[in-house]
């Protein structure tokens, strides 16, 4: 068995690379349930459905570089964006997901004591494409 350290993870937005901002990321994968019940049973039934998806990510607040995520993302609110991940980061061979998603939240936190921080949530549109990369 082979771990992999999440400090490797690889993230671009519209072919932006936002890994060096970024401390945390989420990407979730379910589907849809649907009650197929009928009368005269003591439990409920059901079917899958639509393949679903949620994709967020945060990290710390850096205004200094030129595609930092505070000009990046805001922007593409409201729009689906092509979304690159790479968890086990860049190299032949170490697997990628690519999918489009719909940005749907920019926020940033600003706590007395601590680094201001961002976070962005994305719902996934259309399929996934997994790949290993070339």
């Amino acid at each position: 068995m082979a771990f992999q350290h999440g400090k490797s993870t690889i993230i671009t937005v519209t072919a932006v690379d936002l890994s060096a901002f970024t401390n945390t990321s989420e990407f979730e994968r379910g589907a849809d349930e649907h009650d197929v019940t009928t009368y005269g049973k003591n439990d409920h039934v059901v079917q899958g459905g639509l393949l679903t998806g949620k994709f967020t990510m945060g990290g710390v607040y850096d205004n200094a570089a030129a595609t930092n995520p505070k000009v990046t993302l805001p922007p593409l609110l409201g729009t689906v964006v092509a979304v690159i991940r790479k968890p086990e980061g860049t190299g032949s061979g170490k697997a990628q997901q690519a999918f489009s998603a719909l940005l749907t939240k920019y926020v940033e936190t600003s706590p007395v004591a601590d680094m201001v921080t961002w976070s962005a949530e994305f719902t996934k549109s259309d399929a996934v494409t997994t790949t290993a990369q070339a």
